[in-house]
């Protein structure tokens, strides 16, 4: 499997603690993909899946596995997910080299 996605060790404690407060089962995996909208056109979505579809390139980063339709992985190829927490924490990040432009609230972005 290729690094098409990374993951810190944060974003890797978070998404550890979601599976098992969800009782997902080992099948399950981090689904990463991008949907139009957003204020910079594009925008990011995290899901939990165990259902393979046509065309999912996966890889696997610390442990978890990653799968990413064939679509966002052309945004996508390269991005980190971190995680951030605290009081100015926003959650799940995604730093995305692929980027050209980011909204200041870092959930939507252009190519």
């Amino acid at each position: 499997m290729n690094e098409l996605v990374t993951i810190t060790d944060k974003a890797k404690l978070r998404i550890e603690q979601i599976m098992q407060k969800e009782n997902y089962d080992p099948s399950y995996f981090v689904r990463v993909s991008v949907e139009s909208g957003g204020c910079s056109g594009l925008s990011y979505k995290l899901s939990f899946d165990n259902e393979e579809k046509k065309g999912d390139q996966f890889c696997e980063d610390k442990g978890i596995k990653i799968c990413l339709d064939i679509k966002s992985y052309l945004y996508l190829a390269g991005t980190e997910l971190d995680y951030s927490d605290g009081l100015t924490g926003k959650g799940f990040e995604f730093h995305n080299p692929n980027a050209s432009r980011t909204c200041a609230c870092g959930e939507s972005f252009s190519v």
